[in-house]
């Protein structure tokens, strides 16, 4: 305990919270529960694909979370702020490990351990709970009706759910409630996992679970009844900064969503979702490309390193994070984002800290779609903020420095939700990239040129 209270004095200090409500969102903790410190490097973990050199007793950034580190994480946020409105959890809670070493109870037991120890951490603390694709089995092979998995799971987070809730949520993984029952405000949970390209059972379907017609309907009611709407889910639409072309959901899927937020944007305070396991934000526009709303994509709590082909430098260092909002109109006024650098806790000591303050590390007022537009304004104009920006990307494990293709992956992955759009942008600024870097080329011919002459 006095660690943690030394640890607690340097993460605090500084930091003075708004008067305005205060709530945690974690995502993508991915424990592993056979993670073990071993002098065997292919024995560490089955999350790994590859020998795990020095484990640690934190863990390793080529392995999913241990529990040690998922223990200290949920004690530091309640050391750090005891007493949130309520707690955004937005999935993937098993290890990246092959479905035949896992199983329907395997996945169910995983989540009941941690939905367990967020319970007793939080007494008495409301949870919204989104699913993530690792939260199933197979993972990623979400139904669009009933099934045992989404029956289970319900009835483990049943204490943070109404009655209502669970029954719409049995049938395909999604609900809905009055935000901390507040006749204005409302949470939508998504089963984004209906959209997942990985998905093989909804390629055919054009409205999975009939999700997409409720979900409109729920926002046209909160039209109606003049609420205020924060949706969060798991996997997100639109395209991952850290590898060109890659998208999540089905080009459909993500037409759609993009439509539903542009036509009830004006309810919309805001998006939360993970997946990545990389920080990062989400802009939508309206069909005159002004912006109308913003997705904040929080960094996971594994620092397990993607084998995504053609990520370089893939890992993270585990993160948790605090929005600061209005609770009248549910703006966001400023995230606070702490960070676990697991290289320090392994060979030194264990450390949460304050890694940034948006309104501070950027100069914008707060976090309204409005400032976020600027945000990604100064990331594309100043390279000072695209170079701040990347290394809290990956949560200060890729120290590199972001190149002229690294710059169009994050900015126009940001910038454009949208399939041809974002095509169109990657284009754009790649032209313009080559056409930059034949300015040198050209100046020096023609410099040459007349050198010559003398």
């Amino acid at each position: 305990m006095k660690l943690l209270g030394f640890l607690l004095f340097i993460t605090n200090f500084g930091i003075i919270f708004s008067q305005g409500g205060h709530f945690w969102h974690i995502t993508d903790l991915h424990w592993d529960p056979d993670y073990k410190i071993t002098e065997n490097p292919n024995t560490v973990c089955p999350s790994s694909s590859k020998p795990v050199p020095n484990p640690g007793k934190w863990g390793s950034y080529l392995c999913d979370s241990n529990w040690d580190l998922i223990n200290l994480t949920l004690y530091t946020m309640k050391a750090l702020h005891p007493e949130p409105d309520f707690i955004l959890w937005t999935g993937d809670d098993t290890p990246h490990i092959a479905d035949e070493k896992l199983g329907e109870d395997a996945v169910l037991q995983i989540i009941r351990k941690l939905t367990k120890l967020i319970q007793v951490v939080f007494p008495g603390t409301k949870v919204y709970s989104a699913m993530g694709n690792h939260d199933f089995h197979p993972k990623s092979q979400f139904p669009g009706n009933y099934h045992k998995i989404y029956n289970r799971t319900a009835e483990l987070w049943a204490p943070w759910m109404d009655h209502q809730s669970i029954s719409i949520f049995n049938q395909g993984a999604f609900y809905t409630e009055r935000l901390l029952g507040r006749n204005d405000q409302r949470i939508i949970v998504l089963n984004t996992n209906l959209y997942y390209r990985s998905n093989k059972l909804n390629v055919e379907t054009k409205d999975p679970a009939g999700q997409f017609q409720w979900l409109e309907e729920v926002l046209s009611n909160a039209i109606i009844e003049k609420e205020k709407v924060y949706i969060i889910g798991h996997v997100p639409p639109g395209f991952f900064e850290k590898k060109r072309w890659t998208s999540w959901f089905l080009e459909h899927f993500n037409s759609r969503y993009v439509e539903i937020i542009q036509k009830y944007h004006s309810v919309i305070a805001g998006q939360f979702f993970g997946h990545h396991h990389t920080d990062s934000f989400r802009m939508f526009y309206n069909q005159s490309g002004s912006p109308i709303g913003v997705m904040f994509v929080t960094p996971g709590i594994t620092p397990w390193k993607t084998t995504l082909p053609g990520v370089e430098n893939g890992a993270n260092n585990p993160a948790i994070r605090v929005f600061e909002y209005n609770t009248n109109t549910l703006e966001v006024q400023d995230q606070v984002t702490y960070f676990f650098n697991l290289s320090y806790a392994n060979t030194i000591a264990p450390l949460w800290q304050l890694e940034y303050r948006l309104t501070e590390a950027f100069k914008v007022p707060d976090g309204t779609f409005k400032s976020m537009q600027t945000v990604l304004d100064k990331l594309y104009h100043e390279n000072y903020y695209l170079q701040k920006y990347y290394k809290l990307n990956s949560v200060n494990y890729d120290l590199a420095e972001c190149d002229m293709n690294c710059r169009i992956d994050q900015v126009c992955a940001i910038k454009e939700v949208d399939f041809a759009k974002y095509e169109d942008c990657v284009k754009r600024e790649s032209s313009c990239s080559a056409v930059t870097a034949q300015v040198p080329v050209i100046s020096f011919l023609l410099l040459s040129n007349v050198l010559l002459q003398f």
